[in-house]
């Protein structure tokens, strides 16, 4: 296995960074939807083209649909390290986090109890808390003003026999520390209760064995990760077959469709297995060996391995600048490369700047008012964020180093 991520062989990989109107742009704006790998685009375009028929029935056409719908759960699922009806796709992660939430509102007694942060997304936060309306009871854990942490010592206090469910996120799209997943769910499930983690802004830069991590619900946008505009979610056999069925009647006994109300989005589903084709051949390239869970652990290691390489030297630049203020850990090693700063002017301000010097990136409050308010940053004035992955080179770095010494 090559410990070192092969940059030159990632970047072939996506057809973006051959396209003539994006050359000299370097991308820092991922956190809100990453390039598309070749593999997905090819699968989506294939699909329209010959297969955009109504899947599973027994002429040519159709069993090829319905095939690479299955491929797509099956290959991406292994990966995860669950069980294959244990996927389900969805229009995006909010969405299939509402759904999520009706199902529980159903199941649930009122006082009941469920737990949230406000160091989320609103995604994630957002549903579960309209529950209160119907007799629910949620409590919020909070994170540390100043750094934004969230201590799993202040979530053992409002754990007792009550809550059914904790939601917290795997990292926060603002904060960017990367959160012990299964620590804090060895503490929910001690208590009794499931547990739901948002990998929205954690999954760009390695899917995770959701398997060995433990958690009940496992979240992610297939956009955000190089493949196209899908919600993914996992979701235990034994928590998915108790909440009450959300899709159609007769569809109760199939876990992957008892929480998809409307009708999928076929091509983009069977285009998800170009997401899994991608991970293979990042693994064969680096003598990546072993099962889908293994050789996408393999691959996870070297995007994390990449891209703290880039990320330090970039927290260590903006530590250096009196005039911003850094959310989130100032070592790359507990982050994702997810950085958001609170500046002098309006993010959304310095991000029109940045881009007149090829730079791709966002302002604003990135849909997480309430951990921006938690830290004493107001949501009109928002934030710069800076977001790569591991197909982000060293060059574009430096180029963003530049950019933000003429900038700021």
């Amino acid at each position: 296995m090559s410990a070192t991520l092969d940059i030159d062989f990632v970047r072939r990989q996506f057809p973006a960074f051959t396209e003539a109107p994006l050359q000299g742009q370097a991308f820092f704006e991922n956190a809100g939807g990453s390039y598309t790998s070749a593999p997905v685009i090819e699968r989506l375009t294939r699909f329209y083209r010959q297969r955009k028929v109504q899947p599973y029935a027994p002429y040519a056409a159709s069993t090829l649909a319905g095939e690479e719908m299955d491929e797509a759960r099956r290959r991406l699922a292994a990966i995860m390290g669950i069980q294959t009806d244990e996927l389900s796709f969805g229009p995006s992660t909010t969405q299939n986090t509402y759904v999520l939430a009706r199902a529980f509102a159903q199941w649930m007694q009122p006082g009941d109890a469920i737990i949230v942060t406000n160091q989320d997304h609103e995604a994630n936060s957002g549903p579960w808390r309209r529950l209160v309306d119907e007799g629910f009871e949620v409590r919020e854990w909070r994170i540390d003003p100043e750094t934004g942490h969230l201590n799993p010592e202040d979530l053992e206090n409002l754990l007792d026999e009550r809550v059914r469910l904790v939601c917290f996120p795997h990292c926060s799209n603002v904060v960017g520390e990367v959160n012990p997943v299964p620590e804090i769910t060895a503490l929910a499930h001690a208590a009794g209760a499931f547990v739901c983690v948002d990998g929205v802004s954690y999954a760009p830069h390695g899917i995770p064995d959701v398997g060995s991590l433990g958690p009940d619900i496992y979240l992610f946008s297939a956009y955000k990760t190089y493949g196209p505009h899908q919600g993914i979610m996992a979701i235990r056999r034994t928590l998915g077959m108790m909440l009450p069925n959300q899709g159609h009647y007769f569809n109760e006994g199939s876990l992957y469709k008892r929480f998809t109300p409307a009708g999928p989005d076929h091509a983009q589903i069977a285009a998800c297995a170009g997401m899994a084709d991608y991970i293979d051949a990042l693994a064969d390239q680096h003598s990546i060996t072993g099962d889908a869970a293994g050789r996408g652990a393999g691959v996870h290691d070297l995007m994390r391995g990449h891209e703290t390489a880039l990320l330090q030297p970039l927290l260590d630049y903006l530590k250096s600048r009196n005039s911003v203020r850094l959310l989130g850990p100032q070592t790359a090693a507990n982050r994702a490369p997810t950085v958001a700063v609170r500046l002098d002017r309006p993010g959304e301000e310095v991000a029109r700047d940045l881009a007149a010097h090829g730079i791709m990136a966002g302002g604003g409050d990135f849909y997480a008012v309430r951990a921006l308010q938690a830290m004493g940053v107001d949501p009109a004035h928002g934030v710069l964020r800076l977001s790569f992955t591991h197909y982000t080179s060293e060059a574009e770095m430096q180029q963003l180093l530049g950019a933000l010494d003429d900038v700021l």
